[in-house]
């Protein structure tokens, strides 16, 4: 079955898990990309908090500098001064000044007197230091509503404080987060929490709440900005409205991309490559029967593909194949690896003929010689006669070229030889153009052999052709005694076909050869024909 039929189900699947890949790949993107977004907002929002809580602590501690101008005197003196300073200056509700643990005086009270703790409505922080500050739950006049404290403590125990409104920082925090649904707090000094937006921060779908907090470098002020899901999910939307047209582009894109890419990796030029690299190649040798020596002259090597599953791929379908798609040249360089390797365990005679087809492209490609010659290096302590068989599935276009390298390599001692002569377009102008050895007769016109009282016009012309251009014949596919003695009779020296010997892998043959290879093929022996396969 072809390649592309077997694996049709899993290239479909293939292309349609590529088409989800860039949506899937997006909607992850988007989600985090949603996250980076709002985390930003986040840290922008926060930097504007601390930015307004240092500008309020700035215009305290300022006005804590400005009152040390009524040092030492009395409230009853000084009283409509703070008065008019805590009530023209924006954020505060009141300040003061101290006289140890208790208030001397008061923008709001006045001459009433009362401590620093009744004031803050708790003790005030232990911090060893004369500047402090710290966010309260209320003061003494306004008990619900948040506000910070800030005293600057003098050496003789007298010292000035001032308050501001927490509505401020509340009224703040919603202007810059409550259309966003942001939840925002802040501390002074880790005291009490002034916290505006919603509380209800429950997740969403597989989304929940994103808290960031951050730090004043100047000041003891810490925020936390929170971002409900509702929020990331918006954010997550709008990335996703955005993005879904160019995951849409890319996914079609990216089906064409893998279409194309299965369409090469199960095409036979990369399935034959990889099939190279796996060493899924064998070599069956076809021994030849010589009438002059009355036993086995030689072999042809057959090369053969045996896929992991253990399917066998019929050598006519994947040698047209290495043909049609440029993988002939590297398959040949792969069968003659193979021969040199099986060849070093043989023992045969000096002279004995090892045959192997060779295709157009590689006859015509720069590297046939080297090719043939290293393998002729590999093997030559064998001391082989080596028979390089032309075929006449593809045309020889430089015949000139490949004639003088033919030359050359005959003069090296190997020898050159037609395959399945007469079955091609060209086997004619073959014996014109190339230094020949051998024919090797089509098993086509051995088939035409029914009778040793019969003749065949055609074979004979070829056997008589032969012989007038003085060339040895063999005869391919000879699967009966009376195709054996017909050719014979009429001078074919060479005899190759399951009448003889099968294709025998490398330890086979071996055998083969020991058990049988010397022994000569008499006539009356019993072959029964078989379909041949080779």
């Amino acid at each position: 079955m072809p390649l592309k039929k077997r694996h049709h189900d899993f290239g479909w699947l293939l292309i349609v898990c590529a088409g989800l890949l860039p949506l899937v790949l997006g909607i992850l993107c988007t989600a985090i990309e949603a996250r980076h977004t709002v985390h930003q907002q986040q840290i922008s929002t926060a930097n504007t908090l601390l930015t307004q809580a240092e500008k309020m602590s700035d215009n305290a501690w300022d006005m804590i500098t400005e009152l040390r101008q009524y040092h030492y005197q009395p409230c009853a003196q000084i009283e409509d001064q703070l008065q008019r300073a805590g009530t023209l200056n924006p954020y505060f509700r009141s300040i003061g000044m101290l006289k140890g643990g208790d208030i001397s005086c008061s923008s709001a009270f006045g001459l009433k007197h009362g401590t620093l703790t009744e004031m803050m409505l708790q003790p005030p922080p232990t911090t060893g230091k004369a500047w402090w500050s710290i966010s309260v739950r209320g003061t003494y006049g306004v008990q619900n509503r948040p506000a910070v404290v800030f005293v600057r403590q003098l050496p003789d125990t007298s010292g000035f404080w001032a308050v501001i409104d927490g509505q401020y920082l509340m009224d703040f925090m919603n202007a810059i987060g409550g259309s966003r649904g942001y939840q925002m707090s802040l501390q002074f000094s880790g005291g009490a929490v002034i916290a505006s937006g919603q509380n209800d921060m429950r997740p969403k779908l597989y989304m929940k709440s994103e808290a960031f907090q951050a730090d004043s470098s100047r000041y003891p002020i810490t925020v936390s900005v929170t971002v409900p899901a509702s929020e990331l999910l918006k954010a997550w939307r709008q990335a996703l409205f955005i993005f879904l047209p160019m995951a849409a582009i890319f996914s079609i894109l990216l089906m064409i991309l893998t279409a194309n890419w299965l369409r090469r990796r199960i095409s036979w030029h990369d399935e034959i490559g990889r099939a190279i690299r796996a060493r899924q190649f064998s070599v069956h040798y076809q021994p030849v029967y010589s009438n002059t020596l009355h036993a086995c002259a030689g072999a042809e090597a057959l090369l053969r593909w045996q896929r992991p599953n253990g399917d066998m791929i019929r050598p006519d379908i994947f040698i047209s194949a290495a043909e049609a798609e440029g993988m002939i040249v590297p398959l040949t360089q792969h069968l003659l690896e193979l021969m040199a390797e099986d060849i070093q365990d043989w023992q045969v005679e000096p002279g004995f003929h090892i045959g192997l087809n060779l295709a157009a492209e590689h006859l015509q490609h720069a590297d046939f010689v080297t090719d043939i010659e290293l393998f002729a290096e590999r093997i030559k302590d064998k001391q082989m006669c080596i028979t390089l068989e032309l075929t006449e599935r593809s045309l020889i276009e430089d015949g000139e070229m490949v004639a003088r390298k033919l030359r050359h390599l005959r003069a090296q001692g190997m020898k050159v030889a037609i395959d399945d002569f007469g079955t091609g377009h060209c086997s004619l102008t073959y014996l014109l153009t190339f230094p020949l050895d051998y024919l090797k007769i089509d098993r086509g016109f051995i088939n035409a052999i029914e009778g040793l009282d019969v003749e065949t016009p055609v074979l004979d012309a070829i056997i008589n052709l032969c012989h007038k251009l003085e060339l040895d014949v063999l005869g391919e596919g000879v699967e009966t005694a009376t195709q054996f003695e017909y050719l014979r009779q009429r001078g074919v020296i060479f005899i190759q076909g399951y009448y003889y010997a099968r294709p025998l892998d490398n330890d086979r043959l071996r055998a083969w050869l020991s058990e049988q290879g010397h022994k000569p093929l008499l006539v009356e022996e019993h072959h029964e024909p078989e379909l041949h396969h080779s």
